[in-house]
């Protein structure tokens, strides 16, 4: 779907399935993300994932290293369904690594080519991202990638943690 330097951004595969398990699992992972979760919660993710790349053609796509072709976590877009927010049905970008994929520019490759893919395949002005105040390499990601932190945007989900969504966004055109 998306190949750039060191990975391929690709639909999901049942061999994902274990490893986002085991990614889902980790509580280092998982910390800001409402905890480990089990690996009922994650296939349910994963089913939606799906729906949504067979509904509206993108989802938060399965992430592949290149070198070995190891399933290394997630990145991509997909319509936003936080309830609560005025963000909800706009265009959101995400991702999630597994921990021994940190710290190697792996997210903001694939985020990158996720905006660039976003912007010219989705008639949206912007793409959101969404995250918390306590994610503090998120929303750094969010700033490399030259997303623009918008307070006015940030919400509590209802049922969810205490905590509120913080919200960035993009422009179309934006660099």
């Amino acid at each position: 779907m998306i190949a750039t330097d060191r990975l391929k951004l690709r639909p999901w595969r049942d061999s994902d399935r274990l490893p986002f398990r085991m990614m889902c699992a980790d509580p280092k992972v998982m910390e800001h993300l409402g905890g480990p979760q089990t690996g009922v919660q994650a296939d349910a993710r994963v089913e939606g994932f799906m729906a949504s790349q067979q509904k509206h053609g993108h989802c938060f796509w399965a992430l592949e290293r290149k070198a070995d072709f190891a399933f290394i976590g997630f990145c991509g877009l997909k319509v936003c369904d936080h309830k609560g927010g005025e963000v909800e049905g706009e265009i959101e970008i995400g991702w999630r690594l597994r921990r021994d994929a940190w710290g190697q520019g792996f997210a903001k490759e694939a985020a990158f080519a996720c905006l660039d893919w976003g912007f010219t395949n989705i008639d949206c002005q912007r793409i959101i991202a969404l995250t918390t105040n306590e994610n503090t390499r998120s929303w750094g990601l969010m700033d490399r990638l030259g997303m623009r932190r918008q307070p006015d945007l940030d919400f509590v989900e209802p049922g969810n943690p205490p905590e509120s969504l913080i919200a960035y966004t993009r422009a179309r055109g934006k660099d």
